[in-house]
């Protein structure tokens, strides 16, 4: 029986398995790109996780032959885990809200990230109200930085009625 609103106080949860990140995101195969959160503060950090595989669509053109996951990819999995620490934080669980990107800012790549690799996506909040939302984002493979950026987003209840 899943939970409610009522019933669950989703400030104390510190991870989040498929099945509550779907409750949480509005996002879907092929474009659900986190597999878990851990480590969950809520209002303060998180981390996302990552399994990389080969049958995910974006390898049959990037690149044949020489599979790279696209950097826009992964800043965005950094998105959606920072959607799942909000969702988490407001208790909006259930709610169906929708993330937009406002900014994205001080992006950089520095290793490339292969299938096989797993992914872990830091995000820590460098400010947050009840709408708009900054992150700082750090993508690493066994320790390793491939990417971070810092970003915005605006979490709009609204659109879905």
């Amino acid at each position: 029986m899943p939970d409610t609103a009522q019933a669950r106080d989703w400030s104390t949860t510190t991870e989040a398995d498929l099945s509550l990140i779907m409750r949480i995101i509005p996002h879907r195969y092929p474009f659900l790109l986190i597999d878990k959160v851990r480590d969950i503060k809520t209002g303060e950090e998180a981390t996302g996780v990552k399994n990389v595989t080969f049958n995910e669509p974006h390898f049959q053109g990037h690149f044949p032959g020489a599979p790279i996951m696209p950097g826009v990819m992964i800043i965005e999995a950094l998105a959606q885990t920072s959607a799942v620490l909000v969702g988490l934080t407001l208790d909006l669980v259930d709610k169906e809200p929708l993330v937009y990107f406002m900014s994205i800012d001080k992006a950089k790549f520095r290793r490339k990230v292969v299938p096989g690799d797993v992914v872990d996506l830091h995000v820590k909040v460098l400010r947050g109200s009840s709408k708009i939302w900054k992150f700082q984002g750090t993508a690493t493979v066994n320790g390793e930085m491939a990417a971070e950026a810092e970003f915005m987003a605006m979490i709009d209840l609204s659109a879905r009625g």
